[in-house]
């Protein structure tokens, strides 16, 4: 354990212990480089000295720091100090997801589903560059204080899966795909695996298999079926229910093939809670069995420590006590009652093989959990590995669709440049910039993005070279200055400073307005320029300064009167007889003294959603229209098609039926009139398989407002 004031690396410093986990603790601390508070996970002392687990916790956590999205806590660091290993990750205030369930028991419909889909996302952006987490349960989904979802432990889920977590397993097992019990090649489909899991347990306040041990509750993912979560919640929606079905199916065929198909039968479950379309895939029938021999388990013996002998101890204990169990009572392993007949050999032979390979299988499955619980250690044998493990090939990556950079093109060309690539390009508006009038000068998605086929991205042409003066701001706060200089299409920065005093001893400058600015009032600059804002703190009175009260303040006026502290949180909260963005209390008294470089934190009314274009008279007056192309869908075997379009309005979503049958032939040309004030849509295609319809995939498109 670190004691507080504890410096790692020469910059973070320890100021409290925050929580801990099987495998390292969590500490608060202060980023003296940058100036925030950050969360440092640092490795426990058992775990410093096992190279191999070292080495594939620096590449994972690298790894892992390599994702920014807002559903998954950010990895800013990673490295180690004298032996001490850490990850210097987003600090989040808030509990995790299995602290929630336990308080509440279990969760409404509406907001169980809103958190699978952050998870989804979440996962869906690491599955997109290629990371598997292997580790999802609700210890490592994150709630903030404001309502965010956040997936963390990204850079420790696969460095563990082949090393000692003891501590650790009898909580991962319950979340753990079949494959990943019966130590085979695990994907992202061993993470909807665990999400579905952990659906069910947001629904219905408990796990689905449960038991006094790992083997027993491994063994249940592999060989039983769960009780239907709508036994434990009668009025659990049908397609809910379906959808944690598809997610936990054992055969990893039958799953969801990626992520974004979970998030889309979410999303749509939200708006049909009813409907049947879920569907399930054929069955899988090329599952292999793994066995284990007594010379590979005596060779696990010799690789292990004392404890983990002591375990292997403890689990044959469990073999022979299920298998005396197992002759005293052959229907507890559901062996085939075999009538007795004349020749007597025969009547005993039969149950006898049968009760062999019985016992074989659930070897088998002990062999993976010892797997999985780090009995191996750090030696590799390879004759053991080849052995025992046979897992299936991996499938080579598919080459990701990158958005080219089209910056600098004209219209025609980068239609040219797209149009191997199976995405579409649609004018989105002008903006000022550097570049030439008329030639492309940004898009959504910007260059090097990875997005699915048929993608449309959206770009926008120079308005030429547009210079502008960088404006005066005397006695302006340094919020009213900021909009206005964003307003000017300038990229504004900020930063805090103390004020010199004047003769009588006074601030030059008031607390939250502006101090200084770079470049210099009247500077000619261009859009898309950086300028720095740096705000007066007032005068310096040391860590003992008066915290102003706030609480009926609009945010900004509050943010303006708090110039003086230079970390402060807004939280934000639903609050009906408050007016949107009043602050409702703050964390500090008012009137008491405290430090100003200590955090402090205000709660404001949060602001109503701005009405959608398609709820005003303007926007009601015109009539918005998609002409995409919609190309053929990988895997379409030519049957009758289904086209849906879903479009979001104020929260809720709408789904209008396109096409359906014969009609529809790829490639598509949509001639669509979507929602009035909706900018954009997605299509989804279905075609009829087996008398029902199965998704292909889908299309994001986009509508422009015509005359």
């Amino acid at each position: 354990m670190l004691n507080t004031g504890t410096i790692i690396a020469e910059r973070y410093e320890i100021l409290s212990k925050v929580g801990t986990g099987g495998m390292a603790d969590v500490y608060k601390a202060k980023d003296h480089k940058l100036n925030r508070f950050v969360a440092v996970k640092v490795l426990k002392p058992e775990f410093r000295e096992d190279r191999t687990f070292i080495r594939k916790f620096k590449s994972e956590a690298q790894a892992a720091a390599g994702l920014t999205h807002p559903n998954i806590v950010n990895v800013f660091d990673v490295g180690d100090d004298e032996g001490v290993y850490y990850i210097v990750m987003e600090l989040i205030e808030g509990i995790t997801l299995k602290e929630y369930i336990s308080k509440k028991g279990k969760l409404s419909v509406k907001e169980a589903t809103s958190i699978a889909i952050q998870v989804s996302m979440g996962l869906c952006a690491a599955h997109s560059h290629k990371i598997v987490h292997r580790d999802v349960k609700p210890q490592n989904i994150i709630i903030s204080t404001d309502g965010k979802v956040k997936v963390t432990d990204f850079g420790i889920a696969r460095a563990a899966s082949s090393n000692t977590i003891s501590s650790n397993v009898m909580g991962s097992v319950h979340y753990s795909s079949p494959e990943q019990v019966r130590g085979g090649y695990s994907d992202e489909k061993s993470d909807i695996y665990s999400l579905g899991i952990t659906i069910y347990e947001m629904v219905t306040g408990r796990v689905p298999f449960d038991g006094d041990t790992t083997v027993s509750i491994a063994i249940k993912h592999l060989q039983e079926e769960m009780v239907p979560p709508s036994a434990y919640a009668p009025d659990l929606p049908y397609s809910l229910e379906q959808i944690i079905y598809k997610c936990t199916q054992k055969s990893v065929d039958r799953r969801y093939n990626n992520m974004e198909e979970v998030i889309a039968d979410l999303k749509r479950s939200l708006i049909d809670p009813q409907g049947d379309f879920v569907k399930l895939n054929s069955v899988d029938t090329a599952a292999k069995t793994l066995v284990i021999s007594d010379e590979e388990l005596g060779e696990i013996k010799q690789t292990s420590n004392k404890k983990t002998l002591e375990e292997v101890e403890e689990i044959e204990k469990e073999i022979k006590k299920n298998e005396k169990e197992t002759e005293d009572d052959p229907g507890r392993v559901q062996l085939p009652r075999v009538k007795k007949r004349k020749r007597k050999h025969k009547t005993r032979l039969v149950p006898i093989i049968l009760l062999c390979l019985g016992i074989a299988a659930l070897v088998a499955v002990i062999y993976t959990i010892i797997k999985m619980s780090g009995l191996f250690g750090t030696k590799e044998d390879p004759a053991v590995q080849t052995t025992v493990v046979e897992a299936p090939t991996e499938a080579p990556a598919e080459v990701p669709t990158l958005v080219p950079d089209l910056t600098g093109m004209t219209e025609d060309q980068a239609s040219q440049a797209v149009s191997e690539l199976n995405i579409g390009i649609q004018y989105a508006g002008e903006e000022a910039s550097t570049l030439e009038q008329g030639l492309i000068c940004r898009t959504e998605p910007a260059a090097g993005t990875q997005v699915e086929e048929n993608t449309t991205v959206r770009f926008y042409l120079s308005k030429g070279d547009a210079s502008m003066t960088i404006p005066g701001y005397s006695d302006v706060s340094a919020i009213q200055f900021q909009n206005e200089l964003e307003d000017m299409g300038l990229v504004v920065s900020t930063s805090k400073e103390y004020s010199d005093s004047d003769e009588y001893g006074n601030a030059l400058v008031e607390p939250g307005y502006v101090l200084a600015v770079s470049p210099e009032t009247g500077t000619s600059v261009k859009a898309g320029d950086t300028v720095t804002i740096t705000v007066s703190r007032g005068l310096d009175f040391g860590d003992s300064a008066e915290v102003p009260n706030v609480v009926g303040l609009m945010k900004d006026d509050a943010l303006t009167v708090l110039g003086k502290f230079v970390d402060i949180d807004v939280i934000e909260v639903e609050n009906s007889d408050t007016p949107g963005g009043e602050v409702m209390s703050q964390s500090i008294e008012a009137g008491t003294y405290a430090d100003p470089d200590m955090p402090l934190t205000i709660t404001i009314s949060k602001e109503e959603e701005p009405v959608p274009a398609a709820d005003t008279a303007a926007a009601a007056d015109g009539t918005w229209k998609s002409n995409n192309i919609l190309n053929t869908p990988d895997g379409y075997q030519g049957g009758e098609a289904r086209l849906e379009l879903v479009q979001e309005v104020g929260g809720q979503q709408t789904v209008t039926v396109i096409a359906e049958g014969s009609e529809v032939q790829f490639p598509y040309q949509l001639d669509l009139t979507g929602l009035p004030g909706v900018q954009e849509g997605t299509v989804y295609i279905y075609e009829m398989i087996d008398g029902s319809y199965q998704m292909l995939g889908k299309y994001t498109i986009t509508f422009s407002k015509v005359d």
